[in-house]
């Protein structure tokens, strides 16, 4: 994983990344107009569900709000993420709240460089995968990098946040 050459399609994730010297591989996918679901992205990319990983937002019972990134083809569990938040419950954000609250927009959420930090938890299965891989910011491009180097640059966590 090196770092690429400067292009027109370099977004403020990777020039984040690039800041902190942690080292990325960058992915472009086609996607037409409309944002596709996770799965279709993994399949696009030609990479392994379990290594392609989403971006939620939520808001807590406090109004806190927190981010909770899974692999793609699982489904966030509420309760656990909650606890996993130190919240007494948690519930999606509509997604006409996704860029006032994080500065991205349905389809191209990252982990990284949200408007503001919000408490971030991945979901445990992030430390299986040799390499994790989420949206670089903009629907079309995603990053990977190696999942301790994510984790740390945005201060989260991990715990059990997936629906078994």
């Amino acid at each position: 994983m090196g770092k690429q050459k400067k292009d027109k399609n370099k977004t403020n994730v990777m020039r984040l990344l690039e800041q902190a010297h942690i080292a990325y591989t960058a992915h472009e996918y086609d996607h037409g107009d409309d944002a596709v679901d996770g799965v279709t992205v993994a399949e696009r990319l030609g990479q392994n569900p379990d290594q392609v990983f989403k971006t939620l937002v939520c808001k807590g019972h406090s109004g806190d709000h927190a981010v909770f990134v899974i692999p793609v083809a699982k489904e966030l569990d509420l309760k656990k993420a909650a606890r996993a938040a130190g919240e007494k419950s948690v519930e999606m954000i509509h997604v006409k709240d996704i860029n006032k609250t994080t500065g991205y927009i349905r389809g191209g959420c990252s982990p990284i460089g949200m408007k503001k930090p919000f408490k971030t938890v991945f979901d445990s299965t992030a430390l299986s995968v040799p390499t994790i891989i989420v949206s670089a910011g903009k629907i079309g491009h995603q990053v990977e990098l190696a999942p301790a180097d994510l984790i740390g640059f945005v201060a989260g966590t991990t715990a059990e946040i997936t629906k078994n």
